[in-house]
């Protein structure tokens, strides 16, 4: 499955957000060095910012650079104008949005993409199409969307509103999948039921060839399938790291959200710092003598850090495994004698809670 990342389009669609062109344009770089397949960072039609961002960017990247286009020829010229590699016309295709959004009938929208789709071929242009609401919509309308344009690598299946699990995501793809060929198809999900990388693996099991997600889930309302937990997820349970410089994950999606001003929260599932650290004597340690215990990965794999904190709540146990690394001599007296200097000092990582067992007893 090929990555398409959305961050610094669909972040920038936030209420209250306004990124700079500088800003897109960093981040972009810094995605790209984590050797994602493509890069969507703008949508043109809307200014003049996001046509700079793509004009800077086109051709500097081995990703593939995205501009964002709606099926109208003005959009299409944004795109292209700018030079990067590929447009990616969306359009709404469920019966909702063709009322309430579009208000046209199902075969003035198969017209106006098609149109679309043969004038940005005849500007030169590499086409995928993204169909808003899709997963809202009858696969045999879905199906005929695709079987009216050509030479289209990827159609991508957007769930708009968030409103999708794995479970109906799983059922709908394999019906579909009896009429196309799931590698050619992608997925846009929303986070609206915190279902957004659970349903991209879903998807990923199912065959698609491609997904979009985003750092930190960044994007409108509730976000999209966030970067990091895709890939993690995809490494540790599938053994497939998605093509990703997987230790240059972590660091690039914090540099990433530095760059853009983006808080995370400190229990954000593979950022956050308290996702690698434990305090519990229990867990602490088992973990000195194998950290797999109570981890479903090694930190550093994905650029991460572990910490093991040592302080009041430190058992035994775990202290004797503390002198014993320390090369201190241990006997009872030592033991809790350790521990209450543990207590008086700590919280403590472990090179700290090492130094502190080596200078207590070599005041002696």
């Amino acid at each position: 499955m090929r990555l398409s990342d959305v961050t610094l389009r669909e972040g920038d669609q936030l209420p209250g957000r306004e990124f700079s062109a500088e800003q897109k344009v960093d981040c972009a770089r810094e995605l790209d060095a984590l050797g994602l397949d493509f890069v969507q960072p703008g949508f043109p039609a809307t200014g003049e910012k996001d046509r700079r961002v793509l004009s800077d960017l086109a051709g500097t990247l081995d990703a593939d650079v995205v501009g964002l286009a709606r099926a109208l020829d003005r959009d299409v010229d944004a795109v292209v104008d700018t030079g990067v590699e590929v447009v990616e016309l969306f359009v709404s295709v469920s019966d909702r949005h063709l009322d309430h959004l579009l208000g046209m009938s199902r075969e003035e929208m198969l017209d106006m993409l098609a149109s679309a789709v043969d004038y940005a071929h005849d500007r030169g242009a590499t086409v995928h199409v993204t169909l808003a609401d899709a997963f809202r919509t009858d696969q045999s309308n879905v199906v005929e969307v695709v079987e009216s344009i050509a030479d289209v690598p990827f159609v991508s299946l957007a769930d708009t509103v968030g409103a999708r699990t794995p479970t109906s995501v799983s059922r709908y793809l394999e019906t579909l999948g009896d009429t196309l060929d799931l590698e050619t198809v992608g997925v846009h999900f929303h986070d609206d039921l915190g279902c957004a990388t659970a349903n991209a693996l879903a998807a990923y099991e199912a065959g698609v060839g491609k997904a979009d997600v985003s750092v930190a889930g960044l994007g409108e309302r509730a976000g999209n399938s966030p970067l990091e937990e895709v890939v993690v997820a995809c490494a540790v349970d599938l053994d497939d790291d998605l093509g990703v410089e997987t230790r240059e994950l972590v660091p690039t999606c914090r540099t990433v959200l530095e760059t853009l001003g983006e808080p995370w929260d400190d229990r954000k599932a593979v950022l956050g710092p308290t996702v690698s650290e434990h305090e519990s004597s229990i867990h602490t340690t088992a973990m000195l003598t194998d950290p797999a215990t109570m981890e479903p990965y090694a930190p550093d794999r994905f650029g991460g850090h572990r910490r093991l904190v040592f302080g009041a709540g430190t058992g035994e146990s775990g202290a004797r495994k503390l002198l014993e690394r320390a090369s201190v001599e241990i006997d009872d007296e030592a033991v809790a004698r350790y521990r209450e200097t543990l207590a008086d000092h700590g919280p403590l990582d472990t090179d700290e809670a090492l130094a502190l067992a080596r200078s207590t007893f070599e005041e002696e």
